[in-house]
């Protein structure tokens, strides 16, 4: 890890700081390991910060921990104030070092902590003045790679929208429970999801009986996250896809996530299971927003699809969250038919790359390319589910089914 002062700017901004200048004419970007001063500083901001699911201080302090990641805090002073703070992990990808959101492909709708007052998005010498700050404290660093931003959160918009390099490839899709449970039906074919419903309560009774519940202590966060790498794992391999949750650094991460956001009210991050006669058939993490919850994963048995553990378990947390008075259920990245049976909210998230070396130049050409490539087949719904078949036979699976199945 290359050395570095705690703060990084230029001597005349320091001396207006120093001064406490309200007229500072430029920016200032301080950079800093993260380590427990800069975490504390960093969770301070955001007390009273806009800030996505992955930008919580929870969340960061886990991933840092369980994976020993190499991080770096970075906070951007507007006229003597923090304005927009982000944590950055740097990995090594290839040849190349890659500076992004702590977590990497765990972390979506992204979106940097930045004062509720902040007055309008960054401009470019904003930005110029981070890609100057982070190239001198961490020169190894060659690329800023940002994926996976929400272009609003909290009616506010994403002080880096202005500076998105490209739309991502995939699609954010969610319900809007406005009007509560009985109006979200009516919107979403109801009279069918009504009678669905019901037919399940019948089964879930004939199959031995079911309990759905939210986990409330570090055992309900252990069952509930052992049976969610154990059915997760059985469908990556019947689809021939790699597991991303096999590695123990990320199921170190989750079962510190959940349990820590126990101890915070209302808790940050959450956990629901489906029990049917016993065994768990569903399981579902989330993070909880101001106005609702965002699926982080989901997980269920594919034995019997006739009990539907996903759509029963879906209908069970959005009434649940509608008695509450939330008015978002938010089923995250990806576009699958059971999410479209019961979404009117579509979002597409936006990337950022910011390449800070010749070779980070390279991996930006590169990336844009790719990701262009990406979006046009995932476009063509017969390209895309060719090329789902492929992955699936290449990776030794039996079938390209989507995540759940229709309506769970």
């Amino acid at each position: 890890m290359v050395d570095m002062g705690a703060t990084t700017r230029n001597a005349a901004s320091r001396r207006d700081h120093a001064r406490g200048d309200a007229a500072i004419a430029g920016p200032i970007v301080d950079i800093r390991p993260a380590d427990d001063v800069a975490m504390a500083q960093y969770e301070a901001f955001c007390v009273k910060a806009v800030h996505g699911a992955p930008q919580h201080p929870l969340w960061i302090r886990a991933w840092v921990m369980a994976a020993g990641a190499d991080a770096i805090t970075v906070t951007l002073h507007r006229n003597g104030r923090a304005a927009v703070a982000l944590v950055l992990e740097i990995t090594r990808k290839g040849p190349f070092r890659v500076a992004s959101f702590p977590a990497g492909q765990h972390a979506n709708g992204n979106f940097v902590a930045c004062a509720a007052g902040l007055d309008g998005p960054l401009t470019g010498d904003d930005v110029r003045a981070l890609e100057r700050a982070i190239r001198a404290a961490r020169p190894d660093i060659d690329l800023i790679e940002l994926e996976r931003q929400k272009p609003h959160l909290d009616g506010k918009a994403n002080p880096l929208g202005g500076f998105a390099t490209m739309q991502s490839p995939n699609i954010s899709l969610a319900t809007d429970l406005s009007g509560g449970m009985e109006a979200t039906l009516d919107r979403m074919n109801g009279k069918r999801k009504r009678k669905k419903y019901r037919a399940q309560l019948r089964k879930l009774e004939a199959a031995g009986g079911h309990r759905w519940f939210e986990a409330k202590t570090a055992e309900d966060v252990d069952r509930l996250m052992n049976a969610f790498y154990t059915l997760k794992a059985a469908r990556f391999r019947k689809r021939g896809i790699p597991d991303v949750f096999a590695q123990a650094e990320v199921k170190a991460f989750f079962r510190s996530l959940f349990i820590e956001a126990l101890e915070q009210s209302p808790p940050p991050f959450t956990l629901y299971g489906l029990e049917v006669a016993g065994e768990i058939h569903n399981v579902k993490g989330f993070s909880v927003i101001s106005n609702g919850l965002i699926s982080e994963f989901c997980a269920m048995r594919d034995d019997d699809r006739s009990l539907s553990p996903g759509f029963f378990l879906d209908y069970e947390v959005m009434q649940e969250s509608c008695a509450k008075g939330m008015t978002i259920y938010d089923f995250s990245v990806g576009d699958e038919e059971y999410k479209r049976s019961w979404c009117d909210i579509e979002t597409w998230f936006f990337e950022t790359l910011l390449p800070l070396t010749a070779k980070g130049r390279m991996l930006f050409a590169y990336k844009v390319a790719r990701a262009r490539a990406v979006g046009f087949v995932k476009s063509n719904k017969a390209l895309w589910d060719l090329a789902r078949r492929v992955r699936t036979r290449l990776g030794g699976g039996t079938a390209a089914t989507s995540e759940t199945g229709k309506d769970g």
